[in-house]
């Protein structure tokens, strides 16, 4: 008896980490939800985690604490990881058969057929409710903000059919931590979360930008729209554009919240680290634009260690 032949492996989308521990490790039956959930591709996680964590820190500058609240700050990453994969599976869900026509993304969980479309929705919703029960542990002034947000999550993936700023909506949304994580420490907001929002919005333009020039033929083809395709050849301009307009709300919101040289620093670094971005940004190169995109989680740490320092030293 001749043995049963085993399936063709599904090979990784092209932004994949190359040897991530999903398409290595994790258990056969589990890799497509997990892919479904970009956990092979974490810099989404830390680009929704970072605002939640300066918003929180600015917070604790602002207070004058004496150390961050460590607690709060894991329940951001949980929440961070949990409602980034629900975003993602509910996009797809949307995007299923954009997805099919579009090389960089054919090979996702719902065109490639590793995960139903049904199965998908419920998945989404399943890691949308562990998100809620992160939130119970907030102040109610905080739980009803974060709520709020799931408005601009629903119709995020709908943009880029109507609008060439599908990214300032997406701006908008991933990053209402920087709303949240101030709200949590103090029941309220004010103006130096509103900065810091306004800033990461910014900063989300850019690099979402970077991020679309990957997909401009496919998406130009498909009729959809992005900043990509409005921006064009002067793409790299309205990048440094965005970016200068994201280091200088950014100290604003420093100045606001009564922040110190540490964070000021960290502005001023994660600045150099746009800079870099720019000057040597090709965007009719794939990789290029896929690494400087990633180097933001190098940007956001910068940022991140300027406040902990502060809260710590000040």
């Amino acid at each position: 008896m001749s043995p049963v032949p085993t399936p063709p492996a599904i090979p990784a989308v092209p932004d994949a980490v190359r040897g991530n521990w999903v398409d290595t490790l994790a258990p056969s039956v589990l890799r497509p939800y997990l892919r479904l959930a970009r956990v092979d591709r974490p810099i989404g996680t830390w680009l929704l985690l970072f605002p939640c964590w300066w918003s929180q820190l600015l917070a604790d500058i602002h207070l004058k604490a004496d150390a961050p609240h460590f607690g709060y700050l894991l329940l951001f990453a949980i929440g961070a990881f949990v409602m980034r994969g629900s975003g993602c599976a509910y996009n797809d869900y949307i995007d299923r058969e954009l997805d099919a026509k579009v090389e960089r993304t054919r090979n996702r969980p719902i065109p490639s057929g590793q995960v139903g479309p049904a199965a998908a929705l419920l998945f989404a919703v399943a890691l949308a409710f562990m998100g809620l029960a992160v939130l119970v542990w907030f102040n109610s002034f905080t739980i009803a903000l974060a709520i709020g947000s799931l408005v601009l999550v629903a119709i995020y993936p709908f943009m880029k059919r109507l609008t060439y700023w599908p990214q300032l909506i997406l701006g908008l949304a991933f990053n209402w931590g920087a709303l949240v994580g101030w709200s949590a420490m103090t029941g309220s907001l004010a103006l130096a979360p509103m900065l810091l929002y306004a800033g990461s919005v910014m900063w989300t333009l850019g690099y979402d930008t970077i991020y679309a020039h990957q997909d401009a033929e496919d998406d130009l083809m498909a009729g959809l729209r992005s900043t990509a395709l409005r921006f064009g050849e002067t793409s790299p301009l309205w990048v440094a554009a965005f970016y200068g307009a994201t280091v200088l709300l950014w100290a604003l919101a420093g100045l606001k919240a009564g922040a110190h040289l540490p964070f000021f620093i960290g502005v001023t670094l994660a600045g150099a680290q746009f800079a870099w971005q720019v000057a040597t940004l090709d965007i009719h190169d794939t990789a290029n634009c896929l690494a400087r995109f990633r180097s933001n989680r190098s940007a956001g740490a910068i940022l991140f260690a300027g406040l902990l320092t502060d809260v710590v030293l000040y």
